[in-house]
């Protein structure tokens, strides 16, 4: 079969279904992206920190998934204040740099290990703004935040005016996340690095200010994100590895709680969690790439000896599997969120000092200044 009968085919396959091939392709072309850049404090007293990203990430990103118009999300790790790193760096690393690729992120805050050494809190937001690869679109939203317990005007080197200046012309917005007591005296110097960079200051309790909330739907939420894995269907040359890596992260989300389980169902989900550099069903859907293109030995074995027909058609399938098992998640998610929100109510406990609150609530607000509505 020729390459532009193969088309015509492929065409006349998903013509009238309305989340496929095309028609998502050029959707994403209209995408606005977000770009996040993490910088997170990784001296010796920070383990809670970590863990409370580890815990709240998918809840960041479902919180922005349900932004409209919905965007592209890129998230990018830094960390700081490890002396491995080197001085000359500022004792700065950059873990993984803006990728839409979630799990590659989770991954890496997994693998993140504290250790005692001097914080640049303006090397880091230097560091972020020369060395990732920031989306040049002037209506993209680029915002930084950075997050430790220890004086922000340590840097021996370059100052928080230089580095916010910095940001300035990237027009990035630097958001500071100071882990103790608003009273204290070194969260003065976090609070005037967000005044520097039109960003957002919040003080929060890093070891206890997380609120992790089980419901009685976690485990049935659960469950579906490993249904949603086998709708999956992983091509190249590491496809093996990438399909492993998914349900590597499920496993992690699972270590910390029940909750966090839930929440990472959920945001795979949504349009947010992308993965078309390794399922088909991805790439056909969002980058409009023609499943007859794939080279035959890069596809999974029961995909091979079907004719080209056969291909679309399967690939047709596992996106429609895809789309009902999300509809079930989504719709116990607002249940969650329900029972979540009367449970806490119930307990008067409140989350205004915790990481994520923090990270959504400068989310939210830079966002709709941005176009974006929740």
């Amino acid at each position: 079969m020729s390459r532009i009968t193969r088309t015509v085919v492929a065409l006349a396959v998903m013509v009238g279904v309305a989340s496929f091939g095309s028609i998502e392709a050029r959707a994403a072309e209209r995408r606005r992206t977000v770009d996040i850049a993490i910088c997170l404090d990784t001296s010796g007293s920070m383990s809670g920190l970590i863990n409370s990203a580890r815990e709240k990430l998918w809840q960041i990103v479902s919180e922005l998934a349900t932004a409209k118009p919905e965007p592209r999300l890129r998230v990018a790790l830094l960390t700081y204040g490890t002396p491995r790193y080197g001085a000359d760096n500022g004792f700065v690393h950059v873990d993984h740099d803006l990728t839409d690729d979630l799990d590659g992120v989770y991954e890496t805050l997994f693998a993140l290990r504290t250790n005692g050494g001097d914080e640049y809190v303006a090397r880091a937001v230097k560091t972020a703004v020369q060395s990732l690869s920031w989306d040049k679109d002037p209506e993209s939203l680029r915002m930084i935040f950075v997050a430790g317990n220890e004086s922000a005007d340590q840097d021996p080197r370059v100052t928080n005016e230089v580095a916010c200046e910095m940001a300035a012309r990237n027009d990035s917005i630097v958001n500071t996340i100071y882990c103790g007591a608003e009273n204290n005296s070194d969260a003065a110097g976090y609070r005037r690095v967000a005044t520097l960079a039109d960003g957002r200051f919040a003080a929060i309790d890093h070891n206890s200010g997380t609120v992790v909330i089980t419901t009685p739907y976690d485990k049935e939420l659960s469950r579906l994100s490993g249904e949603l894995n086998k709708t999956y269907i992983a091509y190249g040359r590491r496809r093996e590895a990438f399909a492993a890596r998914q349900r590597a992260q499920d496993a992690n989300a699972m270590s910390m709680s029940a909750s966090a389980s839930a929440e990472r169902a959920v945001a795979k989900s949504s349009g947010l969690y992308r993965n078309s550099a390794w399922d088909v069903v991805d790439a056909v859907e969002r980058e409009g790439k023609d499943v007859n293109e794939i080279a035959t030995d890069e596809l999974p074995e029961e995909m091979r000896k079907m004719t080209d027909e056969e291909r679309i058609a399967y690939v047709e399938k596992k996106a429609k599997e895809r789309t009902e098992i999300q509809k079930k998640i989504r719709e116990l998610s607002a249940k969650r969120a329900s029972y979540v929100r009367d449970e806490m109510k119930k307990k008067s406990l409140s989350d205004d000092e915790s990481f994520d609150a923090a990270v959504r609530g400068a989310v939210r607000e830079q966002a709709e200044k941005k176009g974006f509505a929740f």
